[in-house]
């Protein structure tokens, strides 16, 4: 089994696991490869370290995970811990905006200028949309949402 890093176009980085490499560049180039955040099919693999498991290498050394004198103890968030933030924070954009659809760079534009009530939208927009509003100094984030979660969310 071969483990690729893989990013998609947006740069979202994600893990596949294929039989082979020929496995993977055959289902690419069918169409079967795609972000798990965005859907997107334009994937590439990314560089990485082999894993070598060589069994008279000795462990490395364990660092002392007490914090030092004036150290906060921080951890980082597992994988599931960030999917279910990333969740919580869709639901949340979900329940406290109204989805306006391809008419977002219109309707950003009308609240920007005062020509419609402020509140917060969410919708679609090409990339020169955005950039078009950023420059008349409408602020834009984006948050992709598989296709996965437009289902009900659960």
């Amino acid at each position: 089994m071969k483990v690729f890093d893989l990013a998609c176009e947006h740069e979202h980085r994600f893990e596949g696991w294929f039989g082979s490499a020929q496995a993977f560049d055959e289902q690419l180039g069918r169409g079967f490869v795609e972000c798990p955040v965005c859907a997107s099919k334009v994937v590439r693999r990314m560089p990485s370290a082999p894993r070598l498991n060589l069994s008279q290498t000795p462990e490395p050394p364990r660092r002392d995970p007490q914090p030092q004198a004036g150290q906060i103890a921080t951890a980082m968030p597992t994988p599931q811990q960030m999917q279910a933030l990333w969740m919580k924070m869709a639901r949340h954009l979900a329940a406290n905006t109204e989805d306006v659809g391809e008419r977002f760079a219109e309707e950003a534009r009308r609240i920007h200028y005062d020509e419609a009530p402020a509140r917060g939208i969410r919708g679609v927009a090409t990339p020169e949309q955005r950039a078009e509003l950023e420059d008349e100094g409408i602020e834009v984030f984006t948050f992709p949402v598989p296709p996965a979660a437009k289902e009900p969310l659960q």
